[in-house]
């Protein structure tokens, strides 16, 4: 099974916002037109419900741990009043990031030693104009979807993971945190193959 993962313009320098995410995510669904499982996670999911919408080779959606939008919803329509606790919002730069001291606490917890140590040279900062950006299509609509919560996750509660697992036809519940692909690798492979 080969795999692409586009890197999203709104992460790291430059300002740009969910339009150029969706449009980046697109060109990658749009190269082939062998069948498709898209999966999204976290963010991603709001990415995911613009860009493979009415691309004909996308078959399914596995989201994992992500937000599931419905047209003209954006990242903002599921915050708080406030930016989370483990979110630094810079508005001078116009962006935002993980906290680096609160990385593994909040996303990594249930990850090996050496997946931590490495992870916080992984963490970009994120254009704030995704924040407020509403989709234009929310593919799990007519895409047969598949939802992984997991219900360790302290980033984006497994309650909140539920009411979004609601839309979608499938649930899954595994027995991770925010990034099972880096804890529970094999299930999540195991869970792909299956779809």
């Amino acid at each position: 099974m080969s795999s692409v993962a586009p890197e999203l313009p709104s992460c790291g320098p430059g300002g740009w916002g969910l339009g150029e995410d969706v449009a980046a995510v697109r060109r990658v669904l749009e190269v082939g037109d062998e069948p498709t499982v898209v999966v999204a996670h976290s963010y991603g999911g709001i990415v995911t419900a613009e860009a493979a919408a009415g691309v004909a080779s996308v078959r399914h959606l596995l989201l994992i741990s992500s937000y599931l939008p419905e047209v003209g919803q954006g990242l903002s329509d599921f915050g708080g009043e406030s930016p989370a606790p483990f979110l630094d919002v810079d508005l001078d730069a116009g962006t935002f990031g993980v906290r680096p001291e609160l990385l593994v606490d909040t996303f990594l917890h249930d990850c090996d030693v050496d997946v931590r140590a490495e992870a916080v040279d992984h963490l970009v900062r994120q254009s704030v104009r995704v924040i407020g950006q509403p989709v234009g299509a929310a593919a799990w609509q007519d895409v047969p979807s598949t939802y992984l919560v997991c219900s360790r996750d302290r980033g984006t509660p497994a309650r909140s993971q539920q009411e979004f697992a609601r839309k979608a036809g499938r649930v899954v519940e595994l027995d991770a945190g925010h990034h099972p692909f880096l804890s529970r690798p094999v299930e999540v492979r195991d869970l792909l193959l299956d779809l």
